[in-house]
């Protein structure tokens, strides 16, 4: 042998390459959002949907603030968007708005209290998230059905006339 000798320097098998590739993407895919279904840039409702209006929320551009002199929020919809006995997820605004009986309005988070899913629909008497199955009654946003375990948040809105508004 005339001045080469053997490599002895610690050397990347396919194996430990394909290990710290799967390492690293295992990390990837389990961190950042805090236990939640919805990481960021991800789909919070968790039904392939983005976010934004869904087909069932009244289509109008509502302002942001009111005219100097009236009502103060921003408005939601108006008495009749909203069914009896029903409600409207409002996505962009992530607050759902309820009528559990005619001219009696109600307004709740729209953030699953389970993982922070958005709930996805009002049926049947309750607001249903369809990440992992929780109902909330349209009445005071308690929970129906887990796995959920506390009611959603109330939101505050008024009603003057037929607009709803979120204050």
């Amino acid at each position: 042998m005339t001045g080469t000798t053997p490599c002895t320097s610690p050397r990347a098998t396919r194996r430990a390459a394909l290990l710290a590739a799967g390492a690293a993407a295992l990390a990837a895919g389990c961190g950042g959002n805090g236990g939640g279904d919805a990481g960021a840039g991800g789909d919070a409702a968790g039904d392939g949907s983005s976010p934004g209006t869904p087909s069932d929320t009244p289509s109008r551009t509502p302002s942001d603030t009111a005219a100097p002199g009236g009502p103060a929020g921003r408005e939601l919809a108006t008495t009749d968007d909203i069914p009896v006995g029903g409600g409207v997820v409002f996505r962009e605004e992530k607050v759902v708005v309820t009528q559990p009986e005619q001219g009696d309005f109600k307004a709740f988070s729209a953030i699953c209290t389970h993982q922070s899913c958005l709930v996805a629909s009002v049926s049947d008497g309750t607001v249903d998230c369809a990440c992992h199955g929780s109902r909330f009654r349209i009445t005071d946003g308690s929970v129906e059905r887990g796995p959920a375990t506390r009611a959603l948040p109330a939101e505050r809105i008024t009603v003057e006339g037929n607009s709803i508004r979120l204050t």
